[in-house]
């Protein structure tokens, strides 16, 4: 089953059971990519990739907004809550990430493959990382990864 039609499944059922935390969730993942779908410049088609796409930029606009509240504090404490089940939500359907050992292994690997000696050229190890793992990998963290690598 194609990950648009799963989610239109889970909004059913989060209706039907009265979810509404899930049904707002879902809505809203429909609502991003409905905004995509009709962004000028856009087209091809509608397939698992774009809807991963969608939810991967949903889930770290999650993210950095659950940092601002977390340091809000008492004020931002609902909102933590609702934003972290939004997250969890969004990482069911996204594929699992290379842990920090797998990461650094591959970014190890590549840098020799690359002959890359020097933090400048970083920029291109990331844009090779990013080509085959898109999705598993953040470039900040790749990013990150090599500095320290080549500062060692």
């Amino acid at each position: 089953m194609a990950l648009e039609q799963q989610l239109d499944e889970r909004l059913r059922q989060a209706l039907k059971e009265k979810d509404t935390r899930t049904a707002d969730v879902v809505r809203m993942l429909k609502t991003k990519l409905s905004e995509r779908r009709t962004a000028k410049g856009f087209s091809g088609p509608v397939d698992d990739a774009l809807v991963l796409d969608v939810i991967g930029a949903y889930r770290k606009q999650l993210q950095k907004a659950l940092g601002e509240f977390e340091k809000a504090g008492e004020r931002g404490a609902a909102q933590v809550v609702q934003l972290r089940f939004e997250v969890e939500f969004c990482d069911r359907y996204l594929p699992k990430g290379l842990d920090d050992t797998a990461l650094r292994a591959l970014v190890g690997e590549r840098l020799g493959a690359l002959g890359i000696t020097d933090a400048k050229q970083v920029g291109r190890l990331v844009g090779d990382i990013m080509k085959t793992h898109k999705g598993q990998v953040e470039p900040a963290d790749v990013k990150r990864i090599a500095e320290e690598l080549l500062r060692s």
